[in-house]
């Protein structure tokens, strides 16, 4: 299954926590290595768009939230190096969102 390329990307979910420093969970850093930080998040988010949303969608679980799925997939930064990422999606109410990113360890 592919999930919509208009899904809700959150402005916040990408400048308020996957690219600044945080004292747990950090995902800043990580990002930092292909290039991505708070100067160019519309990147990051279009990167998110065009090179996740094109991969299909993994059904992880029905939850009170909604229908959660994962993609797993490469990355590839504004400096060219890619990362082995996974992103985590909710569908609910016929809308797609963007719950967030992490580093693939190849963990299921």
């Amino acid at each position: 299954m592919y999930l919509p390329q208009d899904a809700v990307i959150a402005k916040e979910k990408l400048t308020q926590y996957l690219l600044v420093l945080l004292p747990k969970d950090d995902k800043s850093k990580f990002l930092a290595q292909a290039g991505y930080n708070l100067t160019n998040w519309q990147q990051l988010e279009q990167d998110i768009r065009n090179q996740v949303l094109s991969q299909p969608a993994e059904f992880l679980e029905t939850t009170r939230h909604g229908q959660k799925y994962c993609i797993r997939t490469k990355l590839r930064g504004v400096n060219g190096i890619e990362l082995s990422i996974l992103t985590i999606w909710m569908v609910a109410n016929g809308t797609t969102k963007f719950v967030t990113l992490v580093p693939d360890k190849g963990e299921s």
